[in-house]
C-alpha cells in the first residue's frame, strides 16, 4: 500500500484527506507542524508527502528544503498561497507539484497518483534487480532468495533500497544515515555497521566475504550486482 504523509494545521482538511485516502486503500499518517512532519517522514518513510506551506512553527518551504537534504520522496504542496512567486519558490526548493486551496478532491488525488508514478523506476529493468544470490523487487518492496521471500525489517529494506537505487555508485555514510534514519542523524555510523551485518546475513552467500553489499572503508557503501 502507498503511504501518504499529510501535513496541515487545519484539522478539517486533515480529516477530509485521511477519510478520502483511506477509502482508496492508502495508508495515511499526519502531522500538524513542520517539526512533526520531519519526525514522521524519518520514522514512517512515506511514499508521498502532501504539505501545507502555512505551518504554525515554520514555513513549509523550509520543510521542503530540509526533506530534500536527505529524501527523494515526492512532495505535493497544498496551499492557500496563490502568488506565482511563492509557487516558484516551493517548486525550486524541491516540491513536485502545487495545488491551491480551495481544491477539488478528485484533482488532488489525481495529482497525488501522478507524483507517485513519477517517482517509480522508469523501466522494468530498474524495477527488478537480480544478483546471483538474491532478487530485489523495488516496486513490490520485496526481496527473494532461493525461491522464497526474505523477511526484512523496515529499516533493513530502506537501507537496501537506498543502495540498490544508487546503481553501483558509492553512497556516503552521512547520506545513508540521513536517508534511512532521518535528517538529525549523521554520525551514528555504528547503526550502519549493525544493519549492514544483518542484511549480509540474510542475503549474502558468505556474509564474511560480501559480493553485493560492499563497504568502502571510511567512506560509505556500494551495491554491486
Amino acid at each position: 500500500m502507498t503511504r501518504v504523509l499529510v501535513v496541515d494545521d487545519d484539522p478539517a482538511i486533515v480529516r477530509a484527506l485521511v477519510i478520502n485516502l483511506r477509502a482508496r486503500q492508502y495508508e495515511v499518517d499526519s502531522a500538524e507542524d513542520g517539526a512533526g512532519a520531519l519526525r514522521a517522514a524519518a520514522a514512517r518513510h512515506p511514499d508521498v508527502v502532501v504539505l501545507d506551506l502555512g505551518l504554525p512553527d515554520t514555513d513549509g518551504v523550509d520543510v521542503i528544503r530540509r526533506l530534500r537534504a536527505w529524501s527523494r520522496v515526492p512532495i505535493l504542496v497544498l496551499s492557500a498561497r496563490h502568488a506565482s512567486g511563492e509557487k516558484v519558490q516551493a517548486l525550486d526548493a524541491g516540491a513536485d507539484d502545487y495545488v491551491t486551496k480551495p481544491f477539488g478532491m478528485d484533482e488532488l488525488l489525481a495529482r497525488l497518483r501522478a507524483a507517485v508514478r513519477r517517482a517509480e523506476p522508469a523501466d522494468g529493468g530498474d524495477v527488478v534487480v537480480e544478483t546471483e544470490a538474491f532478487t530485489v523487487d523495488l516496486a513490490a518492496k520485496k526481496v527473494h532468495r532461493d525461491g522464497r521471500d526474505v523477511r526484512l525489517t523496515p529499516t533493513e529494506w530502506h537501507l537496501l533500497e537506498a543502495l540498490v537505487r544508487a546503481g553501483g555508485r558509492l553512497v556516503g555514510q552521512r547520506q545513508l544515515l540521513r536517508e534511512v534514519w532521518g535528517p538529525s542523524y549523521g554520525t551514528e555510523t555504528n547503526y550502519l555497521r549493525v544493519y549492514m551485518a544483518q542484511l549480509r546475513r540474510k542475503l549474502e552467500a558468505d556474509p564474511s566475504r560480501p559480493r553485493h553489499l560492499i563497504t568502502e572503508p571510511g567512506m560509505g557503501y556500494r551495491f554491486e550486482k
